[in-house]
C-alpha cells in the first residue's frame, strides 16, 4: 500500500514555499509507492484567508513597514493567529484528511503549524506532523510548535532559535535547505575573470514579488563597467514595464528584462554575479548555482538577518546603499577577481546538494518509525563520500 504524504504550502506568499515542495517532489522515483498531495493552506480558509494570502505580494512590494508591523504583532501572539486560522480552515482541512488519508503531514508554511495541530489534537487524530522551516535565521514563533513530531531546520541559527522557543533538541533535525536539482551545475564552475572585451555578466533579481532599486543598480553597472545586465522583475508587471521603458532605449542589447520566469536557473548559471534581496530561497538557489551574490536588502521580519548570514560565511556581500555599488564591484574585481573566486569556493564548500533527498528520506522514515537508524546511516555514507 502506498504512503500518502500531505504537504501544506502556499501559492501566493512568495515562491519559496512552492520551490521547496518541488525540490522534494523530484526526489521521488517514478516507480515509488509514495503519493504526495500539496495544498495551499490559505485556500482552506475560504475567501477571507485566501485574500490574506494574496495580499502578501502587494504589501511586501509597496508597504514594507506595514509588513513589519504585521509580522511583529503576529509574532507577539502566535496562539491568537493559530486559533484564528484554525477556525477558518477546520472544516475543509478535515475533508482533506478524510479524502486523502495521509500517513504524514509536512508543513512548509508557519501559519498552518499550530492551527493544524490544534485541529488534530481536538479531534484526537494521530498523524505524524513534521515542520520544515523555510526561513534561515530570524524565524517566526509559529515555526516552533512543541507538539510537532519533528522540526527540520535549514541552518544552525534556525535550530538555535527553536531551542530558545523551547523545542527539545532531539526533535530538531538539521538537514539543510532544499534546492531544486536544476540549479546545481553538472561540473564545478571555472574561476571568474574580468578582462577588456569579455563583459561581466550580471543578474539582478528581487525574489518572486519584484521589489528593490533595480533601475539604479542596473544604471550603476552599465555606466561604470564593461558588462551585460539581465533583470528579473518577478510578478511585478508594472516594474517590468518601467524598466523596459527607462533602460532598453538607452542601453539596447546590453540589458534584458524578464517578468516571472520558470527558467531562472539558466539565468543564474550563465551569470558571474547576482544581485538579490535576502529571500532565503533565491539566496540558496544562487549559492547552488555557485554564483557570488550581492545582497541589496531584505524584507523586515523573517529576512532581515539573512544578509549577515551570507556575509558571515563569505557566500555573498551586503550592499544596501546603491551609492556603494561601484566600490563593492571594484573590490570584488581587484587582484584578478580574488574576492569573487574566494566566494565561489566558499559556496561550493557550504551548500548541501543532498538536502532535498535527506529531507524526503527523513520524513518517510518518520512515517515508518525508523528515522533514527536511517538518518544515522545517511550521515555516515555522506561522510565517507
Amino acid at each position: 500500500m502506498g504512503k500518502n504524504i500531505l504537504i501544506i504550502s502556499s501559492d501566493n506568499t512568495g515562491h519559496g514555499h512552492k520551490s521547496i515542495t518541488e525540490s522534494l517532489f523530484e526526489k521521488i522515483n517514478a516507480d515509488s509507492d509514495v503519493n504526495i498531495r500539496v495544498i495551499d493552506g490559505f485556500s482552506l480558509g475560504g475567501a477571507i484567508l485566501s485574500n490574506i494570502g494574496k495580499s502578501y505580494g502587494p504589501i511586501t512590494r509597496n508597504a514594507e513597514n506595514v509588513w513589519k508591523l504585521v509580522w511583529n504583532l503576529s509574532a507577539l501572539k502566535p496562539t491568537v493567529v493559530d486559533h484564528f486560522i484554525e477556525i477558518l480552515i477546520r472544516n475543509n482541512f478535515l475533508k482533506v484528511l478524510d479524502e486523502f488519508k495521509p500517513d504524514l503531514i509536512l508543513s512548509v508554511h508557519p501559519n498552518f503549524n499550530g492551527s493544524v495541530l490544534n485541529i488534530l489534537e481536538k479531534h484526537q487524530i494521530k498523524i505524524p506532523f513534521v515542520i520544515l522551516i523555510a526561513d534561515l535565521v530570524n524565524i517566526y514563533p509559529l515555526w516552533a510548535d512543541k507538539r510537532a513530531d519533528y522540526i527540520i531546520s535549514p541552518t544552525t541559527e534556525a535550530r538555535d532559535k527553536c531551542l530558545e522557543y523551547g523545542i527539545p533538541a532531539e526533535n530538531i533535525k538539521l538537514l539543510g535547505f532544499p534546492v531544486r536539482s536544476r540549479f546545481f551545475r553538472k561540473s564545478p564552475r571555472d574561476k571568474v575573470t574580468y578582462q577588456q572585451g569579455t563583459p561581466l555578466k550580471c543578474l539582478i533579481m528581487s525574489g518572486g514579488e519584484g521589489v528593490g532599486n533595480m533601475k539604479t543598480i542596473a544604471e550603476n553597472l552599465l555606466e561604470h563597467f564593461d558588462c551585460t545586465v539581465k533583470i528579473v522583475a518577478g510578478r511585478n508587471a508594472k516594474l517590468k514595464a518601467k524598466l523596459e521603458q527607462s533602460l532598453k532605449g538607452k542601453y539596447g542589447d546590453k540589458v534584458e528584462i524578464y517578468g516571472f520566469t520558470k527558467n531562472i536557473q539558466d539565468l543564474m548559471l550563465s551569470s558571474d554575479i547576482a544581485f538579490t534581496r535576502g529571500s532565503p530561497n533565491v539566496m540558496f538557489e544562487a549559492i547552488a548555482a555557485n554564483v557570488p551574490i550581492i545582497i541589496t536588502g531584505a524584507l523586515p521580519g523573517q529576512e532581515e538577518e539573512n544578509p549577515a548570514f551570507a556575509s558571515k560565511r563569505n557566500l555573498g556581500v551586503v550592499c544596501k546603499d546603491t551609492k556603494d555599488i561601484i566600490r563593492t564591484i571594484n573590490h570584488l574585481l581587484e587582484n584578478d577577481c580574488e574576492k569573487l573566486n574566494e566566494m565561489i569556493e566558499c559556496q561550493q564548500n557550504f551548500i548541501n546538494s543532498h538536502a532535498a533527498e535527506d529531507i524526503l528520506q527523513f520524513i518517510l522514515d518518520v512515517e515508518e518509525g525508523t528515522e533514527k537508524v536511517s538518518v544515522a546511516t545517511r550521515v555516515l555514507s555522506t561522510a565517507r563520500s
